[in-house]
């Protein structure tokens, strides 16, 4: 099969999807392009900023876009390339941008409020301590999770010893991009300077970064940097947006577009052939069933709970104007589609590469060795597309070390201020009383980002292979969730939620069914087949427990909402004034 067939089918489906779904929805649901936002609101110079629209896609875009558009599809290729593909442009369009886009839209018409305080509002106080909760233990597994991957590939020697010269020059590229994010985001504070020029000082940057890490490397252990990381996304958590947080989601989302342009330009040029099984069965060669599996495993591509926290936590705070929603929350997530379609012709084509002599024989061999992980296989055969351009193939693992290692760590320090502030938002008192003294050391930004880092940090020991599973999970089972609790704000709200109904239900069926089932396998291992390690199985199957109850509760609670409310009269008066 033609990967350029794939890639551009995969365009106008998607182009189409946000020209005519998106703008449908937008309608539907109502835009007010001279209502206050929250951003001006409540302005405060930490939180709510008031940003450009492309500075905001900048940040959801590389926020969303972590590991899981490569991961997930490789994995999810073992039912072959067409489920895999299929499920990306059918999950992204109908599922995952209508959830980002609707968790953005709701926390903008409620003051900004996250999805914890509009599920309070509308389905009451007993759901938002309960999702609160659940939000709280899935941040510890992304945590965990992104952070072990991100240590692994700045490990700069390999088991026997040997030095690994792509590793180390990634590390050095994204310490500079720390320093060079607070500097820049300085600079921005100050001089106030946009447009094509910011953009031009943003491209200088990263090209000054790239030459500057591939030339000094930094060559630390594994154990080394799951420290630097922790210190990282620590900063991260508490520092304002506009020094960190943002300057950094704004130059790497350069990245992240130059790595899409330059691999679809590279499929335009060579149109490798996808010579992997279209379709291998239902079950796996692994044992696993396609349901759920196929659902489970591509989450960020189609799907993913993550974003709505993303969308409802930061975005919602930096809008401007309620007319940038659809190219922020629906935009971005098409586009992380497409970086997923394009991870499959990539993955997909490796073995034409390499027979082709696209690839050289040393490069080939890493890529197709059966412990080759799914960033390694996408740098390999991107690097092999860039070779077109006349890139050497050893510069080209540097830099694509450097970017796939970028989307995981964009998507790390977003959701470690995620966990930080739904743990401060679960011990929230009601206005007008006083929080004991317990609770304000708690709630404290810095104790509550400690915690939350501590608890990531040892869920982080079990390593990535075990925490991957677990964490897919229950980013569906969240997704689900606030796909329940979207239809209940656009219910009491006036507005229509008919376009939800298919979504979360498949969803609750899907991660409910995925989350038993490693109930079952993990209490197999202990009481049947032995083996049984608390620090990796003992903490999956006590979150796994817990990640079922709060579900189960929290959508009871908001299905009880959702078939017994009805819409408040005043409601379909603010409707009517937004659509005006």
């Amino acid at each position: 099969m033609s990967g350029l067939a794939i890639l551009g089918i995969a365009i106008i489906v998607l182009a189409g999807a946000y020209l005519l779904y998106g703008r449908y929805l937008a309608k539907t649901w109502g835009i007010d392009p001279k209502a206050k936002t929250p951003a001006y609101e409540k302005e405060d110079g930490v939180d709510f900023v008031p940003s450009n629209k492309w500075e905001v896609f900048a940040h959801q875009f590389s926020s969303i876009a972590g590991a899981g558009p490569v991961t997930g599809p490789v994995m999810a290729m073992m039912f072959g390339w067409l489920p895999a593909f299929l499920w990306v442009l059918l999950g992204g369009i109908f599922f995952g941008a209508v959830q980002d886009f609707g968790a953005l839209y709701a926390s903008v018409k409620s003051h900004g409020k996250s999805m914890g305080g509009v599920i309070e509002q509308y389905i009451g106080k007993a759901g938002k301590k309960l999702f609160f909760l659940f939000c709280w233990l899935f941040t510890l597994l992304v945590i965990a999770a992104f952070a072990d991957m991100v240590a692994g590939t700045f490990n700069g020697f390999s088991a026997d010893g040997a030095k690994l010269q792509p590793n180390a020059a990634a590390a050095s590229i994204s310490m500079l991009y720390i320093v060079v994010a607070i500097a820049f985001g300085l600079f921005l504070k100050k001089t106030k300077i946009g447009g094509w020029k910011q953009a031009l000082m943003g491209i200088i940057l990263i090209i000054a970064m790239l030459a500057g890490g591939i030339a000094f490397p930094l060559y630390f252990s594994k154990n080394v940097w799951i420290y630097v990381v922790f210190i990282y996304i620590f900063f991260a958590s508490v520092t304002p947006m506009w020094l960190l947080k943002q300057p950094r989601d704004y130059l790497t989302t350069f990245l992240f577009i130059a790595m899409i342009a330059g691999a679809v330009i590279g499929v335009l040029i060579s149109n490798p052939s996808i010579t992997t099984p279209a379709f291998t069965g239902f079950v796996a060669k692994n044992g696993s069933y396609m349901f759920p599996t196929l659902f489970i495993t591509i989450a960020c591509g189609a799907v993913s709970g993550f974003h709505s926290l993303v969308s409802s936590e930061t975005s919602s705070k930096q809008i401007k104007n309620e007319k940038d929603m659809l190219q922020v929350g629906y935009g971005s997530m098409l586009l992380e589609s497409l970086l997923a379609v394009l991870v499959i012709v990539v993955v997909g084509s490796l073995t034409a590469m390499a027979s082709n002599g696209t690839l050289d024989a040393g490069l080939a061999g890493i890529a197709l060795a059966d412990t080759a992980t799914p960033f390694t296989k996408f740098s390999v055969g991107v690097t092999g597309l860039l070779s077109k351009f006349g890139l050497p193939q050893e510069v080209g693992m540097c830099v694509m070390t450097m970017f796939v290692s970028a989307l995981a760590l964009t998507s790390l320090d977003a959701v470690a201020r995620i966990g930080r502030m739904s743990f401060q938002e679960f011990f929230e008192v009601e206005e007008g009383k006083e929080a004991s003294p317990l609770v304000k050391f708690a709630t404290n930004k810095y104790v509550a980002t400690l915690i939350t880092l501590a608890g990531g940090y040892l869920l982080s020991l079990g390593g990535y292979n075990n925490i991957w599973p677990l964490f897919g999970s229950a980013n569906q089972l969240l997704g689900a969730m606030v796909l329940v609790s979207l239809s209940v704000f656009l219910k009491v709200t006036g507005r229509k939620g008919w376009m939800l109904y298919v979504p979360m239900t498949l969803m609750l069926i899907c991660t409910m069914t995925s989350l038993g089932l490693s109930i079952y396998n993990i209490c197999l291992k202990l009481f049947v087949n032995g083996g049984f390690v608390f620090m990796t199985d003992g903490l999956q199957l006590i979150f796994a427990v817990l990640l079922v109850a709060l579900g189960l509760m929290i959508t009871f609670c908001s299905g009880k909402k959702l078939f017994n409310e009805e819409e408040k009269p005043e409601t379909k008066t603010v409707l009517a004034d937004s659509k005006a």
